[in-house]
């Protein structure tokens, strides 16, 4: 009887006490808000690679990963002068990068994001040994950045690709420039820049078209070498730009001038880099923006969905992109089919797309 009374009694005061006391604590309190920690390695920094990471953020942005909140991004862009680093300098970047890589198994992130296949190619075996998820943006060829195929990154790796069928590309100048044979390309020893310029080669015979193409030093000016491929007017009735790093150096000096020489002959130019090119008047390829978006649903499935970087195939953009310069070609006097020019939409920064 006594037990039951004390129980009773204490039932009592613990019901007295102020209610403060009892209250439950805010929902916001009791849940612990995971914050994402994400690396992001480059070699250069180079308009682009900020596209592709903008791209990227967008998508993590969409699917609740914000800068500053949930988010937290540590990145480190390794300075390298490619117009006139020698080969200690380059052997230097590889040491850093590796140090890099080193700093990064240290820190655990959740993600490494490589912009650029330098970064990737160089970094990947040791975050990949570290159990360190790798989703790489920008890189115009996988096998390139150390891919096993164009669809599988390998061990620890994923990402998203520039890499575009140049026959589609091919079509689309052969569509709208019908009666242009020959073309001329002028490309630096850049890994991207060759690729670009020999895929380019292979799949123009298809339509008909002979591509001729001149290997210069990144320090070189553009000029002599499409004189040369000009030969008199018996060459080159079009230029090409490759994805070569050689097109954005001393301030886009070598497109600047492809411009000219271009205005002078009335001859046009088409860009296979999706990056503004004065004088240019086709752009065809993959978006750099786009590109960083894809890799960015990559680094989804692994962040939230918790699947391993080696399961996921190596995406890219379906379908090459097409804008075309109006006012270039007014300037040119240039005639497009009206049946291409039928799928047109005008865009905000005043260049044409085409529905191809």
């Amino acid at each position: 009887m006594n037990k039951i009374v004390k129980m009773i009694a204490c039932l009592g005061l613990v019901c007295n006490l102020p209610a403060q006391s009892m209250e439950l604590l805010p929902p916001s309190t009791m849940d612990v808000v995971h914050t994402y920690k994400i690396e992001v390695l480059q070699v250069t920094d180079i308009e682009p690679y900020q596209q592709s990471l903008d791209g990227f953020l967008t998508t993590l942005k969409d699917n609740g990963l914000v800068l500053g909140e949930n988010l937290q991004i540590n990145r480190v862009k390794l300075d390298f002068n490619i117009e006139n680093g020698s080969f200690w300098d380059k052997f230097g970047v590889l040491l850093r990068l590796r140090q890099e890589a080193e700093r990064i198994t240290m820190a655990k992130p959740d993600l490494v994001l490589t912009i650029g296949s330098a970064a990737t190619k160089y970094t990947r075996s040791i975050l990949s040994d570290a159990h360190i998820p790798v989703v790489f943006t920008a890189v115009a060829n996988p096998i390139d950045a150390g891919c096993t195929s164009l669809q599988d990154a390998g061990v620890g790796v994923t990402g998203a690709t520039l890499y575009m069928d140049m026959a589609e590309s091919m079509r689309v100048v052969h569509q709208l420039f019908p009666e242009v044979k020959k073309i001329g390309m002028v490309h630096s020893d850049d890994v991207n820049g060759v690729a670009h310029v020999e895929s380019a080669r292979v799949s123009a015979q298809h339509e008909g078209i002979q591509i001729s193409s001149k290997l210069v030093d990144k320090a070189d000016s553009i000029i002599p070498s499409v004189k040369e491929l000009l030969d008199n007017g018996k060459g080159a009735q079009m230029y090409a730009v490759p994805l070569d790093t050689y097109y954005g150096l001393r301030k886009y000096e070598p497109t600047l001038d492809l411009s000219d020489f271009g205005a002078e002959y009335n001859l046009p130019i088409v860009s296979f880099a999706m990056v503004r090119v004065p004088g240019a008047v086709l752009y065809i390829g993959a978006d750099f923006g786009v590109v960083g978006n894809l890799s960015g649903v990559q680094a989804i499935k692994i962040l939230k969905s918790h699947k391993k970087p080696d399961v996921l195939s190596i995406l890219k953009q379906q379908k090459p992109i097409v804008l075309i310069d109006p006012e270039r070609l007014a300037a040119l006097h240039i005639s497009l089919p009206e049946s291409v020019l039928q799928t047109k939409s005008l865009r905000q920064d005043g260049l044409w797309a085409l529905n191809n």
